[in-house]
C-alpha cells in the first residue's frame, strides 16, 4: 500500500483528532462544537482562505497549489448520529444519546489530514476546495451548501466524497459509474373512519381493514409494478391502530420508505402508492390522506471521474484493492446533491472487521486515515498536474 510517507507521519495526531471528535458528536446542522475544532485545526494547516457559517456550520476551505488551475471539492460529512453508544472507550461520547455511528468523524480527519499534507507540499496547480458539511444524516447539508452557491461561489469544476465501508477489507477502494447508492424517500399515510364499539363493527367505518389490505398492495408494488432488471425497495415500517381491544378506532397509520436507483422507477412508485391509497380508501369508505416526501436523490457517479478515481486508487493500494464495479446500494448519501450539481464520484474505502454502520457499538478504524488521506491527496495532485 502506497501510502505517502508525510502523511504516515500525521497519524498519531490524526488519531488524536478522530477521537477528540468522537467525544464530541452533534447533530444535524448544530454542529458549533465541531466547526469551531475543525477551523482551529485549519488555521493551524494554513489554508489560504476559510469560509464559515455556510448551511449554519459548515466550511469552505481553500488551498491553492503552485500555480493556476481548475478547483477541485473534497468533501467530509461530519454530523453524529441520535444513537446512544454502547461500549465504554476512552473516546466514548460524551453527549448522551449522540454517538459517531456512521464514521464522520473519521471522514473530518482524512480530509483534514489530506489537507495538511497539500498545504504543506502544494505539489498540484489550482486549487483544492475542502468542504465540510453539517447535516448528511438527517436534513440534507449538501442540498443548502448546494443551494448557497459553493460551487459558483468557489468555482468548483469537480467533487469527490468518500466513506468508509466496515466489514470491507482495510484499505479496499470501491466504486462505479453511475448510480451507487439509492434515492430514498418516505411515505405517511392516514386512514380516518368512524370507530365505535367492537361489538358492533357495522356501526363503524373501520380502518384497519383497509390498512390491512393497503399495506399487503404496497408491498407488491415492488415485486409487480417493477421492471425486475431494476431496483426498487419499498418497506413497510410502522403500522399503528387503536389502543384497546374492545374499540374500532376512528384512524389508521401506515409509513415506510422508498429506494430507487433510477428516476423512472422512483416516479413509478411514487404513483403506485398515491394511486392504491386512493382507490383502497376508496372500497373501504374510508378518508385517505397520503404524504409522500422525496428525498435525497440516486448518488450517480460521473462515468469519467468514477474511472479517474479508480485509477488513482490503484496508483495508492494497488489494482488487486480497487473494485471498479461494485454493486450498487440502495442506502442514500446526501452528496448526491453535489454531484447533481457537478461531475465528480463517490467512493467507499474499506474499514475492516468491525460493528456495522448506525450500530450503537460501531467505532471508526483510525487505520482508515493515512490510507484514505493519500488517496485524496494523489487525486488532487493527479487532477492537477504541474506542467514541466
Amino acid at each position: 500500500m502506497a501510502v505517502i510517507n508525510r502523511i504516515a507521519a500525521f497519524e498519531a495526531d490524526a488519531t488524536a483528532w478522530r477521537r477528540r471528535l468522537h467525544e464530541m458528536p452533534e447533530l444535524d446542522f448544530d454542529l458549533y462544537e465541531t466547526a469551531a475544532f475543525v477551523a482551529e485545526r485549519l488555521r493551524e494547516i494554513g489554508v489560504d482562505e476559510m469560509h464559515e457559517g455556510i448551511a449554519r456550520t459548515g466550511i469552505v476551505a481553500l488551498i491553492r497549489g503552485r500555480a493556476p488551475g481548475p478547483v477541485v471539492g473534497l468533501r467530509a460529512d461530519m454530523d453524529a448520529l441520535p444513537i446512544a453508544e454502547a461500549v465504554d472507550r476512552p473516546w466514548k461520547s460524551r453527549n448522551p444519546g449522540v454517538m459517531h455511528a456512521c464514521g464522520h468523524d473519521g471522514h473530518t480527519t482524512i480530509l483534514l489530514t489530506a489537507a495538511r499534507y497539500l498545504a504543506e507540499t502544494r505539489n498540484f496547480a489550482g486549487t483544492v476546495a475542502l468542504i465540510f458539511q453539517p447535516s448528511e444524516e438527517l436534513s440534507g447539508g449538501a442540498r443548502v451548501m448546494v443551494e448557497e452557491g459553493i460551487m459558483e461561489r468557489f468555482g468548483v469544476s469537480r467533487v469527490f466524497g468518500l466513506h468508509n465501508s466496515p466489514g470491507v477489507e482495510l484499505g479496499r477502494i470501491e466504486t462505479r459509474p453511475g448510480a451507487i447508492m439509492a434515492a430514498a424517500d418516505q411515505f405517511d399515510i392516514t386512514l380516518t373512519g368512524r370507530g365505535g364499539h367492537a361489538a358492533h363493527p357495522h356501526d363503524c367505518v373501520d380502518p384497519v381493514a383497509a390498512a390491512l389490505s393497503l399495506g399487503q398492495a404496497l408491498l407488491a408494488i415492488p415485486a409487480r409494478r417493477v421492471d425486475p432488471i431494476r431496483s426498487g425497495v419499498l418497506s413497510l415500517t410502522v403500522i399503528h391502530a387503536g389502543d384497546a381491544t374492545n374499540v374500532v378506532p376512528a384512524t389508521a397509520r401506515l409509513a415506510g420508505t422508498v429506494r430507487t436507483l433510477d428516476a423512472a422507477e422512483r416516479e413509478l412508485i411514487a404513483d403506485a402508492v398515491a394511486s392504491a391509497t386512493s382507490a383502497i380508501g376508496a372500497a373501504f369508505g374510508v378518508e385517505a390522506k397520503l404524504d409522500y416526501e422525496f428525498g435525497y436523490p440516486v448518488t450517480r457517479n460521473d462515468p469519467d471521474e468514477a474511472a479517474f478515481a479508480a485509477r488513482v486508487a490503484r496508483e495508492v493500494v494497488g489494482a488487486a484493492n480497487v473494485d471498479a464495479d461494485r454493486r450498487p446500494e440502495m442506502g442514500s448519501e446526501d452528496f448526491s446533491y453535489m454531484l447533481e450539481a457537478r461531475p465528480g464520484a463517490y467512493v467507499f474505502v474499506g474499514a475492516g472487521p468491525g460493528a456495522g454502520l448506525h450500530h450503537p457499538a460501531y467505532d471508526y478504524n483510525d487505520a482508515v486515515t493515512p490510507i484514505a488521506a493519500s488517496f485524496l491527496a494523489r487525486l488532487v495532485e493527479t487532477a492537477l498536474p504541474i506542467e514541466g
